[in-house]
């Protein structure tokens, strides 16, 4: 863990002015501009919902702000993700992002932390920050993040976007129910579309991160009413919210009266099925001299561009067609990132075909070392 940082206070004068427009609201002045800087924030993700919540946590005064993330910069990331530019191709997400960041606010400190959080790290880091937010976008991430802020009692900033739908909500022991009192159990492992499968529109990402920012500004602060026992449902193409109540479940096994969740823990191998054999996108081309390519793209997706002589089966309509292959052939299974594919190959492998692989990293891998060829 790198720290770029000033000073963490008010630093004078200059302080003053920066945050003049905060000093003059009677809920925050010169106290609350005062707990904004001596507060510690973890913003596990800076991708699209890290992206806007960091800048405005940044802008903020918030005294540390811990940055994590493993990944690097990507092409397909630029539509959402505010915190890049296109010369940033390619560099560490939290390289990128801090720079950023310290750049925009030199009067707060950023703690680099470009690794994945697991369950190796997860209650260590938790342990050090007063808030966390999870702008995360996978399943298992979500419930070591809830397990991990319910075992040290830390407020956890939650949200997540799909297309044009938002969720935000506060999880916290303390004061309500946690993740796994709204959401007992992950879904499957690929059957539920992630951003990268099933698109998302940009500045949701936006919407949904400024308000996570929002309600961890208001928790240090102490003001206003945070969205504890209650979950935040954003619908941008109806231009529409409304909220639901969530109450802390008794049974739960991670805050209720018999918790059975003492440490977190990697997910259990039963949880994970077996994943099917893997194609490099490089290997494609040699390995359809023998084996037909099931597209799984929906139809909306595969007018962006098809492989001649491919076979569509879109994902939505793949079980109900799956009686149309013959078993006794090679297949290898295609969709934009890899997401469906993996699925629809498990789905046919529980179904007796053997001779079935998937494409690692989909057709946009397979385009990216290709020059005739171009999918999105």
């Amino acid at each position: 863990m790198v720290e770029r940082a000033a000073s963490a206070g008010l630093a004078g004068t200059r302080g003053l002015r920066r945050y003049s427009r905060h000093l003059l609201i009677p809920e925050v002045g010169l106290a609350g501009q005062a707990k904004l800087a001596a507060a510690r924030m973890l913003c596990i993700g800076a991708g699209g919902l890290g992206s806007p919540a960091l800048q405005y946590l940044a802008a903020a005064g918030v005294g540390r702000i811990g940055v994590m993330d493993d990944d690097c910069v990507d092409e397909t990331n630029l539509q959402r993700q505010t915190l890049y530019a296109t010369a940033d191709l390619g560099k560490p997400k939290v390289q990128a992002a801090v720079d950023r960041l310290h750049a925009m606010n030199p009067l707060i400190a950023l703690d680099s932390i470009p690794v994945r959080f697991d369950a190796g790290n997860a209650r260590a880091l938790v342990a050090l920050y007063d808030v966390v937010l999870d702008c995360t976008d996978r399943f298992e991430t979500r419930y070591l993040v809830s397990d991990a802020c319910t075992l040290e009692n830390k407020p956890d900033v939650y949200g997540s976007i799909f297309r044009f739908d938002g969720q935000v909500s506060v999880f916290w022991r303390e004061r309500g129910p946690c993740y796994r009192c709204l959401f007992p159990q992950a879904p499957p492992r690929g059957s539920v579309p992630t951003c990268a499968e099933g698109g998302v529109l940009g500045v949701l990402a936006g919407i949904v991160g400024a308000l996570q920012a929002s309600e961890a500004l208001k928790l240090v602060l102490g003001i206003g009413d945070p969205l504890v026992g209650r979950l935040l449902l954003v619908d941008a193409l109806g231009a529409r919210m409304r909220e639901i109540a969530v109450s802390a479940d008794p049974e739960c096994r991670a805050c209720g009266e018999r918790a059975t969740i003492v440490d977190v823990l990697p997910p259990e191998p039963d949880d994970e099925p077996e994943d099917p054999d893997e194609i490099d996108a490089r290997d494609l081309d040699a390995a359809l001299g023998d084996a037909q390519l099931i597209d799984v793209r929906e139809p909306h997706e595969a007018v962006l561009g098809t492989l001649p002589g491919s076979l569509h089966l879109p994902a939505s309509a793949f079980e109900a067609r799956m009686h149309e292959l013959d078993s006794s052939l090679r297949y290898v299974v295609a969709c934009r990132v890899g997401q469906k594919s993996m699925w629809a190959a498990r789905r046919l492998r529980d179904a007796g075909f053997t001779r079935v692989r998937h494409l690692r990293g989909g057709l946009l891998a397979y385009a990216a070392q290709r020059s005739d060829f171009e999918f999105f």
